[in-house]
């Protein structure tokens, strides 16, 4: 089956990490994009730049500002965060986009979500076949914005994919898991960390999420269903902050905070307090199995951890 040719490109909620990632690919393609968000200097600061970036803001409280940045595209890949304690509005801001999207005529939805909706592994290796049945707020908000979506595609009245990552790491990520242990190494000072940090984990690094999402989005075999797209390998957080203290050449500094001691700084500090139910993704990790993604596409690049770790690192260094 060919694949399809990617017409108008819209990237909802582009300021981040991800959209960066996206646009990147787009570039390296000559490919036109747009650029959606409420905040039009954040916009600007990333994509002002490029060429091949037009910037639209829009409201989705509003239909008709839904709309507007909807019309002409054809392929909408859906990126917008929400605030960690407002995880509520995830389901909300999907039916908005789906609503002004589908009035609008556009053909296909990329989602790319988390691995929150799968809840507690129960294999050591979690593929797409694993239950979604998440025990927490925030992993039921994320399946309910996942199934408001595949509702659509299975009415026949959008195509929707998704594209489930892990964690992610990367030059300029802040909302990383790993974002303070980077910073700390690049100026000398201690790292926060959330423990227990000997467990395994994965990560992947960000810029290699911008040219699987755009293969992905052009394969028809791709819609109706999730797609996996784990790191680099199994990693424990403390095996990464012995690489990045080498390369800062100084041995590391770390403050490790444990579930107990998140509930104590939940008290003072709403974002730690949010994290506490999300903790078993430290102690019981999802480490996902993504075969069918290279199944699919054929070639996957992954950034080995050593290379993907110095590349952050230098990006630190230069902030």
């Amino acid at each position: 089956m060919s694949d399809i040719a990617l017409e108008k490109i819209a990237l909802f909620g582009a300021a981040g990490a991800i959209g960066n990632s996206i646009a990147a690919a787009l570039r390296d393609q000559g490919l036109p994009y747009r650029v959606v968000g409420r905040n039009r200097a954040e916009l600007e600061k990333s994509f002002a730049a490029d060429p091949l970036a037009e910037i639209v803001t829009w409201n989705p409280d509003d239909p008709s500002s839904v709309r507007a940045a909807c019309h002409g595209v054809g392929t909408l890949i859906y990126l917008i965060g929400v605030p960690y304690n407002r995880f509520e509005l995830h389901p909300v801001l999907m039916q908005k986009t789906l609503d002004g999207a589908i009035a609008e005529g556009v053909q296909r939805v990329l989602l790319v979500g988390t691995v929150y909706p799968y809840g507690r592994p129960r294999t050591a290796k979690v593929t797409e076949e694993h239950p979604r049945e998440p025990d927490t707020f925030k992993g039921k908000k994320r399946k309910e914005q996942e199934d408001i979506l595949l509702k659509a595609h299975t009415a026949g009245r959008i195509k929707a994919t998704i594209l489930r990552l892990p964690d992610f790491y990367g030059p300029n990520v802040e909302r990383s898991l790993l974002d303070r242990l980077f910073k700390a190494a690049a100026q000398g000072g201690t790292a926060d960390m959330i423990g227990p940090i000997d467990r395994p984990h994965e990560f992947v690094f960000v810029p290699d999420v911008g040219p699987v999402a755009l293969a992905l989005a052009a394969k028809p075999q791709a819609y109706g269903r999730w797609w996996n797209f784990a790191g680099a390998g199994a990693i424990t957080q403390r095996e990464i902050a012995d690489r990045v203290c080498a390369l800062a050449g100084r041995p590391p500094k770390l403050r490790v905070a444990g579930r107990n001691m998140l509930r104590v700084l939940g008290v003072f500090n709403p974002f730690m307090r949010e994290l506490v139910e999300m903790h078993y993704l430290i102690t019981e990790p999802v480490l996902m199995d993504d075969s069918a993604l290279f199944g699919l596409l054929g070639s996957v690049r992954k950034t080995p951890y050593d290379e993907g770790i110095r590349i952050t690192y230098d990006a630190y260094q230069r902030m």
